[in-house]
């Protein structure tokens, strides 16, 4: 390969914390790019201690850092697609947006990072108000869990029908292109289903259930897929379908590693033949 041929591949960035035990976050983020042949570059926004039992410690990013950053990467590589992952607080989200503002950068996949997939709040009201009204409007997609959905639409996720309820109502009250309420936290049939609202479309995606209990990263492992697909020249629908594909196989092989969750298995066909 020439270096005519490697100024060509497709670069993404991602916007997100550290994870310690590297089953989501920026490791996650970037094991993604590089499966799907992308270049994989950062911005990290905090650093946590944590493994498969949980998190132990955050420390935040300086936002001047995380704008940094982000000004370095989009300055001098360019970068065709990015997705934000866990932002913090309020400053950094406020940087963080207005960077996307003035680097012009497109293709931007929010996942709102603000409830775990098991119901607990990350990050304080101040920063879920920033993040609603100053990045989910920056974004092409934007990819609520369950919780995260009832946050933003103010109403109670129990059943299919109410999930398409809440993408409607994001859509309309944050002005986002694009929502994709997943269905991870559900249970039962729900379990897995996603619903895709733009505005026009209302689609219901389902893919086969995967049953494990290491589901370490797999919302930052999705979003990072699409932004992922979305360097490469995909459409938006076409990547989010083939990102929901990635993260069934991943999960079909996820790592059990530590004493509590692992986390999903990104190379999985380098896993086919080998004990895990």
């Amino acid at each position: 390969m020439n270096a005519e041929t490697t100024s060509r591949i497709p670069v993404a960035l991602t916007i997100a914390g550290s994870d310690s035990g590297g089953g989501a976050g920026i490791q996650a983020d970037l094991r993604t790019f590089a499966f799907h042949c992308v270049h994989g570059t950062s911005a990290i926004t905090c650093v946590t201690a944590q493994n498969t039992l949980g998190v132990t410690r955050v420390d935040a990013i300086p936002p001047e850092a995380v704008i940094a950053q982000m000004q370095a990467v989009c300055e001098d590589i360019g970068v065709q697609a990015a997705k934000t992952g866990m932002l913090l607080n309020k400053e950094i989200i406020a940087a963080v947006a207005q960077q996307v503002e003035a680097l012009q950068i497109h293709n931007l996949v929010v996942d709102p990072v603000m409830v775990s997939r098991v119901g607990a709040q990350l990050i304080d009201d101040e920063a879920v108000n920033t993040l609603c009204h100053t990045l989910i409007p920056l974004a092409a997609i934007a990819t609520p869990n369950r919780y995260e959905a009832q946050i933003l639409s103010g109403l109670e996720i129990n059943t299919l029908d109410d999930m398409r309820k809440c993408a409607q109502i994001i859509h309309e009250k944050f002005k986002a292109k694009v929502v994709l309420v997943k269905g991870g936290g559900m249970s039962g049939s729900g379990r897995g289903v996603d619903v895709w609202f733009d505005g026009q479309k209302l689609e219901t995606l389902s893919v086969k259930q995967v049953e494990t209990k290491n589901t370490h990263g797999t919302g930052c492992t999705l979003s990072a897929a699409i932004a992922a697909n979305l360097a490469r020249g995909d459409d938006l629908f076409t990547a989010v379908q083939q990102a929901k594909e990635y993260v069934t196989n991943a999960l079909s092989y996820a790592l059990n590693i530590g004493q509590g969750q692992g986390p999903v298995g990104h190379f999985y066909p380098l896993l086919l033949t080998t004990n895990h």
